[in-house]
């Protein structure tokens, strides 16, 4: 390992146990006084963080970007003000020069450029953490857009990839994070998806595969690519003259219709998600492509997820349970998606769907005061700490990538109606869906009028529910008192076997980069007795 991948690797641990030690000691002083001045302090500590994780990530690129993308998804993980600060992360990045790019070419090529390309750009078009962008024109006159592989990636992302499977290993071992996530599902997920960028044969499939599925879609248009000319470091595809969708300046130059557009791109999003298959996952203004005429062009499919037929399906079981109240069935298709691991507290979690699906059709969770709002949320927290509940990495990147779009959408018409976009497409394709083995039919039609005399039929229910809240605050109260004591018993011999951890890793980093052997294994050895010692605390 040479020195540049063992200073990469020591930054991006360091900085993971730094956090992960000021979050534990943060908890250590406050527990038990989680008021408003706690919950500000709080807050500070973790856009600290996610600023000091942003300089990193925008000093060493590579692997920290991408991830720092995929944890700016993590609602279920990431703290809201941690999520605000990473919004803007994005991979763009100084360029190379120009021969350093054109060393890739004619390597990846054998032969000079210039025996395939008329022109090459002098200027890159576009630059990010893994490619670059130039304008290229072939020998019979057609433009192509080439995108190149920035030299010494695979080493980068590489080094990357092992300090994140130390982190995960860490977190696994001697955290309670592995109790509520798959972790070792989720870095294989994050290696699929974020590694394949790495691969421009596997964009290339993913392109082709786009341009079968919508190459007919009205006003749409997916770009071809030239297979013989791409490799894995090289991709060329056809050249798109146009501009960014949310270019308005552009639209009204072009007298475009915006909420046409926004109507448009909205159904092509949504039959991704329909059908099956797999969607862009990386929908921004920049790959996203309008032309003169109104066409949109979508580009750059190196990130995507994948939506099969079975999981649309069991989206509409979960919708179906809901409305039904049978709540068994909406975790048998969570469970089956794998937002909820099998382990769960199951008779817990319903009873937790219930009371919210109670509180919203009666409109009491609008209309709740600050006392009985921060106890619901206290209680949500304490259930999404102590369940096995999850976000599935796959959806994770759909939430990335419907949160991106969305965004875009309201920039094109701020007045678009969603729900009233959708909803007829949607009820097209409930009713050719199997759900359980059968078509959505006229059986399920009735079911969905019989559900119309529900909130008259769970009045009875609604009051013993109201009787029995006194008991459910005391039980709450309890579990919280417990869980504190369990804590102050535990936390501060968890803290000082930490603190030793991090100075023997510290000595230990010290060691490999001077290559002092006696020095590393000491380090060694002192590292693994503390992180013994953590794990081993009850």
């Amino acid at each position: 390992m040479n020195r540049m991948a063992a200073y990469r690797i020591y930054r991006i641990v360091w900085l993971a146990l730094k956090f992960y030690l000021q979050i534990m000691l943060f908890r250590k002083r406050h527990q038990g006084t989680w008021d408003p001045l706690t919950v500000n302090k709080w807050n500070q500590l973790v856009t600290k963080q996610a600023k000091e994780y942003k300089k990193a990530a925008q000093q060493l690129g590579g692997l920290l970007i991408k991830v720092g993308q995929f944890l700016s998804t993590r609602a279920d993980i990431m703290p809201p003000t941690f999520l605000a600060e990473l919004e803007g992360l994005t991979d763009r990045v100084p360029s190379v020069s120009r021969g350093k790019i054109v060393s890739v070419i004619e390597t990846e090529w054998n032969a000079p450029y210039t025996q395939y390309l008329q022109t090459l750009s002098d200027e890159v078009v576009a630059s990010a953490s893994i490619g670059e962008v130039y304008k290229g024109i072939l020998k019979d006159g057609t433009e192509v857009a080439i995108k190149v592989q920035r030299p010494g990636t695979e080493r980068i992302i590489h080094a990357d990839f092992q300090a994140f499977a130390f982190i995960m290993w860490f977190f696994r071992k001697f955290t309670p994070l592995d109790k509520k996530a798959d972790l070792p599902a989720l870095y294989g997920e994050m290696i699929r998806t974020i590694g394949n960028e790495l691969d421009f044969l596997e964009e290339l499939k993913s392109g082709r595969s786009f341009s079968d599925r919508f190459g007919t879609f009205p006003g749409v248009r997916i770009p071809s690519y030239y297979e013989e000319l791409s490799t894995k470091r090289v991709l060329v595809m056809e050249w798109i003259e146009g501009s960014r969708i949310t270019d308005l300046s552009f639209i009204e130059k072009h007298d475009l219709e915006r909420k046409e557009l926004a109507e448009r791109l909205f159904l092509l999003f949504l039959e991704q998600v329909l059908n099956g298959g797999q969607f862009h996952a990386d929908p921004h203004g920049g790959n996203i492509l309008l032309t003169a005429d109104g066409t949109i062009t979508l580009i750059d499919f190196g990130m995507t997820g994948t939506i099969t037929k079975a999981d649309a399906q069991a989206g509409l079981r979960i919708a179906e349970g809901v409305i039904f109240k049978n709540y068994d069935q909406v975790l048998d298709a969570l469970e089956e998606l794998g937002f909820l691991l099998p382990h769960a507290n199951r008779s817990l979690l319903k009873d937790a769907i219930n009371r919210t699906v109670k509180m919203y059709e009666s409109s009491e969770l609008f209309q709740m005061d600050s006392l009985m709002l921060q106890q619901l949320l206290e209680d949500l927290q304490e259930l999404v700490l102590t369940q096995p509940v999850q976000l599935p990495a796959e959806f994770a990147f759909f939430g990335r990538a419907a949160s991106t779009f969305v965004g875009v959408l309201y920039v094109l018409d701020p007045e678009v109606d969603l729900l009233g976009l959708a909803r007829p497409r949607v009820l097209e394709w409930a009713k050719s869906q199997e759900t359980g083995g059968r078509v959505f039919g006229r059986e399920d039609v009735l079911r969905w009028l019989l559900n119309a005399t529900d909130p008259a039929r769970a009045l009875p229910q609604k009051l013993a529910g109201f009787l029995e809240e006194p008991d459910r605050f005391r039980h709450y109260l309890q579990r919280r008192d417990e869980t504190d004591r369990e804590w102050k018993r535990t936390l501060q011999t968890r803290t000082f076997a930490g603190c030793f951890g991090l100075l023997s890793f510290i000595g230990l980093s010290v060691g490999i980069w001077f290559e002092h052997e006696p020095y590393i294994w000491v380090s060694a050895v002192v590292l693994l007795g503390s992180l013994w010692t953590f794990r081993t605390i009850d």
